[in-house]
């Protein structure tokens, strides 16, 4: 029998993506993963596979309970949000897999960036992580994306913008006037936050 399953859209900061807010879980809470194009989610997640055969969506990221979707610039949210709306409340409803496996951290990575920057640890870097994730991460998830902790270096902090916040105009300024004061304030050492692409 199918699970009733309420679907709401939420626009984010950024003109391109739409958060699709599901009344159930998707993934372990505070789990993410994003697929930047469709090889990308083969055997990984079912939903974003189906996803990316509507030839205007060009990203698919997905938490606790919201998928967000990036579109191409061709076409208006207003002609494909009901269609998409429609499509995730199915999928939902008739408990088909979201996910199948998370994909592997490393070959992500390496295929990104193979001049990845390597972070040794610091003594730091937990403290820095709490205060992300307590005030820093529910509001970004709220704009339909993710900030991952890359690391502490020479006074510059390195995070990840996943999902809304890759790419969203507002980003840079929610880094610098934001979580750069945030860490700044808290931390004498943090001179700088800087975003590694996703």
């Amino acid at each position: 029998m199918a699970v009733p399953v309420t679907v709401y859209t939420e626009m984010t900061p950024n003109p391109t993506t739409m958060k699709f807010v599901v009344n159930k879980y998707l993934l372990v809470s505070g789990e993410t993963v994003e697929f930047k194009m469709a090889s990308d989610a083969k055997g990984y997640s079912p939903l974003a596979e189906e996803l990316f055969k509507f030839p205007f969506v060009k990203n698919v990221f997905i938490a606790a309970n919201f998928v967000t979707i990036t579109k191409t610039d061709n076409v208006p949210w207003d002609f494909i949000t009901m269609e998409l709306r429609e499509f995730v409340k199915s999928w939902i409803a008739e408990s088909k897999d979201v996910l199948i496996q998370m994909p592997p951290v490393i070959a992500e990575s390496e295929i990104l960036n193979q001049n990845r920057k390597e972070f040794q640890p610091h003594e730091i870097d937990d403290a820095i992580r709490n205060l992300l994730d307590e005030y820093v991460r529910p509001a970004v998830e709220n704009d339909g994306g993710a900030i991952d902790y890359r690391g502490f270096d020479n006074g510059i902090v390195t995070v990840v913008l996943k999902g809304s916040c890759s790419g969203c105009p507002s980003s840079t300024a929610t880094l610098k006037g934001g979580i750069e004061n945030l860490l700044k304030q808290h931390f004498s050492e943090i001179q700088e936050v800087v975003a590694e692409n996703g």
